[in-house]
Formats: structure tokens, sequence, C-alpha cells
């Protein structure tokens, strides 16, 4: 095992993602967020995946018990790592991918109940009877329930393998590497499943992958990373004859 993590750059690992949260606040993404909307809806039928059984069952239902696997096997190894076992050397990465996993999805459901965001679905511009507002504008009295639609809840069974990525990273870099394009693909994935199912916005799964990532690097850079030693002062002491 190297003697220290990898350098990366805090500025940018934690900055960009933190300006685009920002960006997002000042600027409402609505106009970006019904456009895209409008492709996966036909006026007088809905949204093209609404009632699709295979959008639903595989890859809504079914695709994020994937995750449900690799959280389960992950709280099972950090369970056998308080033993004597030969997974004891691994209890801090195992322990790490218990928490980061179970941070970056159980964030969304208390945001949802938070916020009362309305999913495109239920909106006055897609057949339903609720009024859009934005993230930070009041919310307008519901007709028929509140929402709870932000941020997206499936997408994040997928940014949540981004955990994947900081466990490995130090040890296994091109395994880790994988895992990264694996999560993100993963993430767009199922974002892209719900939009099309009129679930969520596009902004709604940009927040979820923007927290997630946070989240995970967050917790790696608390209990993973392991910074190089400080250069050893030169002694500039003359010797004593």
């Amino acid at each position: 095992m190297p003697s220290h993590s990898p350098t990366f750059d805090r500025r940018r690992w934690y900055g960009l993602p933190l300006a685009l949260l920002a960006l997002m606040l000042l600027v409402e993404p609505s106009r970006l967020d019904f456009a895209l909307a409008d492709l996966f809806y036909i006026q007088g039928q809905g949204f093209i995946g609404r009632h699709n059984d295979f959008l639903e069952d595989a890859l809504h239902d079914r695709a994020k018990q994937l995750t449900i696997v690799i959280g389960v096997l992950a709280i099972g190894g950090f369970l056998l790592s308080l033993l004597p076992t030969r997974l004891r050397p691994l209890r801090r990465q195992l322990g790490y991918l218990v928490l980061a996993m179970g941070l970056s999805t159980s964030f969304v459901t208390p945001l949802k109940k938070l916020t009362q965001m309305h999913c495109p679905w239920s909106l006055e511009q897609y057949g339903g009877v609720e009024h859009f507002s934005g993230l930070l504008e009041p919310r307008a009295q519901p007709v028929e329930k509140a929402g709870k639609c932000w941020p997206g809840g499936h997408a994040a069974a997928g940014f949540a393998l981004l955990a994947l990525f900081f466990v490995w990273r130090d040890r296994y870099p091109r395994l880790a590497n994988g895992a990264l394009v694996f999560a993100i693909g993963l993430g767009c994935l199922f974002s892209l499943v719900r939009m099309a199912q009129g679930a969520h916005f596009l902004s709604h799964n940009l927040w979820t992958a923007l927290l997630s990532w946070l989240i995970c690097l967050g917790l790696y850079d608390l209990l993973l990373y392991r910074p190089p030693a400080p250069p050893q002062l030169a002694n500039n002491v003359e010797p004593s004859h």
C-alpha cells in the first residue's frame, strides 16, 4: 500500500461542484429544465416513459437493487472487519463505503419533504394541476398535495457508487477510474429514465449528482486521505570538529 494518497487539487474537486451549486441558486434553471422536459412530452398523451413497463420495472425498480446489494455487502464486510478476519485491515475503507453510500442516498428524502417541489408530471404545463415554482420561490398552495420531487432520488442510487472511486483511489487507481465512469454513467442513466417518465427535471438530478460527489469527497478527505509527509528541513548546522 502506498505510504500516502495521490494528491488532489481541493480548489477544483470542491470548488467546481460548489460553484455549480451556487450558480443554480443564483440563476433559476427552469428554462433549460422545461426545454428538456418538452422533448419527452407528447401533448395529449403525456410523458413518453410514464407508462413504459421496461423503464419502470427494469430501470427503476430492479436497477437500483444493484446499489442495495453493494450497500448490504459493504455493511456485512464492515461488521466482519470488526472481528479478527482477513477484512480487518480494510475496516476503515469498508466503514467509509457504508457511511458514504448511506449519506449519499439518505439526504434525498428529508430535502424532498423540506422543499415540496412538484414533479413535472404534476404541473399544469404537462397535464397536471399544480403550479410551478422555483427552488427558492414561495410555494403555491397545492391543489392536490405537496410535491416531493427535489432532489432526484433514483439518480442517487447511481451516484452513491461514486464512493467506490474513493475507496479504490489510493490502492487501485485503474479500478477506481473504472468505478468513477460506471457511477457517473449509472447515475446519468437513472436520471434520464426519470426525466423520460416525467418524474424529474434535469436540475433535480444535477443537484443529486453534485451533492453525492461532495459527500463522498468530504468523507474521503476526512477518513481515507493520507497526505504526503512534510519535507524534512535541511540541517544547516555545521558539524563540530
